[in-house]
């Protein structure tokens, strides 16, 4: 009677796992491999629309960055134009300021009232008028500010990133920048400590701002070697900034021409959803 029931729990517990891996209550190889196969499917669809799922996502996340990349590089394109166009002027404007003080040091030594003065059609100025004054280099850079920061730098690739570096942060534009603003700053520097410290005890009314205080003072000015050889090396660190502003004026076009070719080649690509294709690649 023990045996039967002991055959009886076997049975349930046999009839349970055949359940559990067959169709029916008996074991059947057919229907095992059936299973099998449908599980090995199930498995295989779960697990290749995961990774599709994955795939189109990070296609989604390279498209959107492509997206950026292409706003980067018109933006820059259309700053570096920008920043030329601004190198020019600045260069026109410190040619001007250079010519006109390399007359005036020329004329120091000629024995007239109106050596220091300048006649035109609007009256008269003093040049030394505006001596303290100047205009450091400061071409835009918002863009190039931008990218560093949202940190799509990267995407613009090692050689673009490093004419782009070089163009924003380079020593070309570093010297520049130095010359134009530390540089000037010490001869102005310089010419207000020598009133300060000497004319202020010669001169009765110190009023440099007026043309008629250098027609006035016209002897004193002329006998102060001090002031003539700070003109004279003003004079020459104009002449070299016109120089270094020429060459980064060069460096911009090539930069410039650089970035046109690099967005036309990328205007040039075909996209079909998240998918790039370059007709370049084939020879177009």
């Amino acid at each position: 009677m023990s045996n039967k029931k002991e055959r009886g729990v076997k049975a349930e517990k046999l009839n349970w796992f055949i359940r559990l891996i067959t169709l029916g209550d008996r074991f059947s190889w057919k229907d095992f491999y059936d299973r099998l196969k449908e599980g090995i499917v199930n498995f295989f669809i779960v697990f290749f629309g995961v990774l599709v799922s994955f795939g189109v996502e990070q296609k989604g996340g390279d498209f959107e960055n492509r997206t950026k990349n292409i706003e980067n590089l018109e933006g820059l394109r259309d700053e570096l134009m920008s920043m030329k166009n601004y190198t020019l002027e600045y260069l026109d404007q410190v040619e001007w300021v250079s010519n006109m003080y390399k007359e005036q040091y020329l004329r120091w030594e000629v024995d007239n009232d109106s050596i220091f003065v300048v006649f035109d059609e609007d009256g008269r100025y003093a040049p030394l008028t505006f001596y303290t004054q100047r205009d450091p280099f400061d071409p835009p850079r918002v863009v190039y500010d931008a990218i560093k920061l949202d940190g799509t730098f990267r995407l613009l690739g090692p050689e673009l990133g490093r004419r782009v570096n070089k163009t924003y942060d380079g020593t070309d534009l570093k010297y520049i920048i130095e010359n134009t603003a530390q540089e000037e700053k010490t001869y102005i520097t310089d010419f207000e400590n020598r009133i300060k410290n000497r004319w202020v005890f010669d001169i009765k009314k110190i009023e440099t701002e007026k043309s008629q205080f250098w027609i006035d003072n016209r002897k004193y000015v002329q006998k102060d070697k001090y002031l003539k050889y700070n003109l004279l090396k003003r004079v020459e660190l104009w002449d070299q900034i016109m120089g270094q502003l020429d060459d980064y004026g060069k460096t911009l076009d090539e930069n410039i021409s650089y970035l046109d070719s690099v967005v036309f080649d990328k205007e040039k690509e075909i996209t079909l959803i998240y998918w790039v294709f370059r007709p370049q690649d084939y020879g177009f």
